[in-house]
């Protein structure tokens, strides 16, 4: 049941799952603005989730492009 992938399909999917979690991190982000004041546990919960998403996508940037980020954040 093991799939074998070239290198260009690797990147494919990388690429992928980048751009997957940049519309999530968009999107919890946009939740966490519109929520503010009026539920403090879900904004809360909404935060995590944008950290969380931003962690990945620092993660797939240095996989895409290795070095290039290394003095962000």
């Amino acid at each position: 049941m093991t799939e074998v992938v070239d290198s260009d399909e690797l990147l494919r999917r990388i690429q992928r799952a980048r751009a997957c979690a940049a519309e999530e991190e968009h999107r919890w982000r946009g939740r966490r603005e519109s929520l503010g004041g009026a539920d403090p546990e879900a904004a809360r919960e909404a935060a995590v989730r944008v950290v969380s998403y931003e962690t990945v996508l620092r993660v797939l940037d240095e996989i895409l492009t290795p070095g290039r980020h290394a003095g962000q954040g």
